[in-house]
């Protein structure tokens, strides 16, 4: 079993073994032995020193993130405080010293990536760090044993894990962060962050949720609801901004639930955030339950109508089965998402609801089914995400009787049949639209932008149009995008206050942290600032190769006066 080791480098001399020979010692038994043995000698010597000058921070990281926006949001800081801390960020999974897999739980296929991607690293002979929610959840697993662990709420120690892996030592830090008994909301939302896209901000604005699916695993690593304070977030959204970022995305396991853990609602989060969100940027919500948008309807459609906040909602139906959703445990029936979506589409025209549906739970019959194609039809939704049922280690409804695999396929093929049959932007050729550029597609070939209701726009590769707001015409639709024509003499807008920051650049670096709030409670400086031998590691590498020449020219010198 590796060891775990606590303690960190307070002095250069403690990167010298314990067991390194003296001088006087050396030259003791160098009187009693052959040339020969003496060249083996000063090859184990060699390698002694070289073994001990392993110095954390100046090692390569690949990083690969599975899962859901929060799930990378984690990801963005875990690779802001390596890259702060002196480790270097590679692509290049290859070449890095380590691998830091960031896991997601919710279905099979994605842990089954997460595991065969540790096998291939232990086939390398890379140094490996687990986080997200598989190990978060079934620390246990014979697949984990032996491996270093960050927890979902343990991302600000990153750089203290990753500093033990690879001097080879296995630290697993699962525990939860707590004010007085109480559960918080994580990590800082401070800390330095590498945003995969410089101009989009991903901040999560709670952890955890009220829910107890019968098929869900995230409950199991996320845990209760737990929110961030809304000044802290107001906060990150305006140091954002002042990085270049032109678009927020809020995120987390319920975006609609937060705030009922400390005495506020998520209407309230947004009326505080549109209020430092500069002309041109936009705001994007995150997935919501029904039984937790209901009450707010009327302010939720007020907000979605706002200019600077995307007409745009994730509302997971699951299924069209009120039987279904009794088993799922999912706390609402048909009619209330038939109320939420009817009274959002009535209020802000031209909405866009996007929703998630399960094929073949348990227990879910040809009737159940066909009450989900029947939703479906009726709403016609242009972004659908349909999941086959995969019974989830641990959870309830692994137990139930399973429907037949041949069966779940079919009604799997059969709903993306449906949602196929219709072209949902069809009527929108035409029109005249004002977009938001943010991305490149896939293909590279284009521009990705959005317009107000987040629906995607394909414009030409113009360099000066990224993390601007342009005018376009709509020439042509497909299934999920359109294609816009940039309008000649239109009015370009610089959404962003600021330059964004290059691809890769750690943001925060330029702010100083002195000693931030902690979802409201006052808390220490940064890791990175409270370990001054941190702050200079290409200092102290140098060091370390100088004291290896050294040792061996002494060694050398010595072998002489003999």
């Amino acid at each position: 079993m590796p060891s775990v080791c606590n303690s960190l480098i307070d002095d250069i001399e403690d990167m010298v073994s314990a067991q390194d020979l003296t001088p006087n010692e050396r030259q003791f038994v160098r009187k009693s032995i052959v040339p020969r043995a003496r060249r083996r000698k000063e090859q184990q010597i060699a390698e002694e020193l070289e073994a001990d000058s392993i110095i954390p921070g100046t090692q390569k990281i690949w990083m690969k993130t599975w899962g859901c926006s929060h799930n990378n949001s984690d990801g963005e800081y875990m690779a802001g405080q390596l890259a702060a801390s002196g480790y270097k960020m590679t692509e290049n999974p290859a070449e890095a010293d380590l691998w830091l897999l960031n896991s997601c739980t919710v279905k099979n296929p994605a842990e089954d990536h997460f595991r065969n991607s540790i096998r291939k690293a232990q086939e390398q002979d890379k140094k490996v760090v687990v986080a997200g929610c598989v190990p978060q959840a079934q620390p246990r697993m014979d697949y984990l044993k032996g491996l270093s662990i960050i927890g979902v709420q343990q991302i600000d120690r990153v750089v203290e894990v990753v500093d033990e892996a690879v001097k080879g030592h296995s630290v697993r830090l699962l525990g939860q962060k707590k004010d007085n008994g109480k559960r918080l909301g994580g990590a800082r939302l401070d800390l330095p962050k590498i945003r995969k896209n410089p101009l989009i901000e991903i901040i999560s604005i709670n952890t955890g949720c009220l829910n107890a699916c019968t098929y869900c695993k995230t409950k199991h690593a996320r845990g209760d609801l737990a929110s961030y304070p809304i000044e802290e977030l107001v906060e990150r959204a305006r140091q954002s901004f002042l990085e270049g970022v032109c678009e927020i995305w809020l995120t987390s396991e319920d975006t609609g639930a937060y705030g009922r853990d400390i005495g506020t609602d998520l209407p309230s989060l947004l009326w505080r955030l549109v209020e430092v969100i500069p002309e041109g940027a936009m705001l994007r919500l995150g997935m919501t339950n029904p039984p937790y948008i209901l009450e707010h309807l009327e302010e939720m459609a007020k907000i979605l109508s706002h200019p600077r906040v995307y007409a745009f909602l994730h509302v997971p139906v699951q299924s069209g089965s009120d039987s279904v959703l009794m088993d799922m445990k999912r706390e609402y029936c048909v009619a209330d998402f038939r109320l939420v979506v009817d009274f959002l589409k009535d209020k802000v025209p031209g909405i866009t609801i996007a929703t998630d549906i399960i094929c073949g739970f348990p227990g879910e019959t040809d009737s159940d089914f066909q009450e989900t194609l029947a939703l479906v039809e009726r709403y016609r939704f242009p972004s659908l995400f349909i999941n086959q049922f995969y019974p989830r280690p641990g959870t309830p409804a692994a137990k139930y009787e399973q429907v037949p695999a041949h069966v779940k396929k079919q009604r799997t093929k059969e709903l993306s049949q449906l949602f196929h049959s219709y072209n949902p932007y069809d009527h929108k050729v035409g029109e005249r639209q004002q977009v938001l550029v943010t991305e490149e597609s896939f293909d590279a070939q284009f521009y990705v932008a959005h317009n107000k209701y987040y629906e995607q726009v394909l414009v030409p590769k113009t360099p000066q149009f990224k993390g601007k707001m342009i005018e376009v015409d709509v020439y042509e639709s497909g299934k999920h995008f359109l294609k816009g024509r940039p309008v000649d003499m239109a009015r370009v807008l610089t959404a962003s206050i600021a330059r964004p920051l290059e691809k890769g650049a750690v943001s925060g670096l330029t702010q100083e942290f002195g000693a931030p709030l902690q979802n409201g409670v006052h808390v220490g400086p940064p890791l990175s600032t409270s370990q001054p031998w941190r702050l200079d590691r290409e200092a102290l590498k140098m060091l370390s190769v100088g004291l290896i020449l050294l040792s061996l020219i002494v060694a050398f010198a010595m072998e002489k006066l003999q």
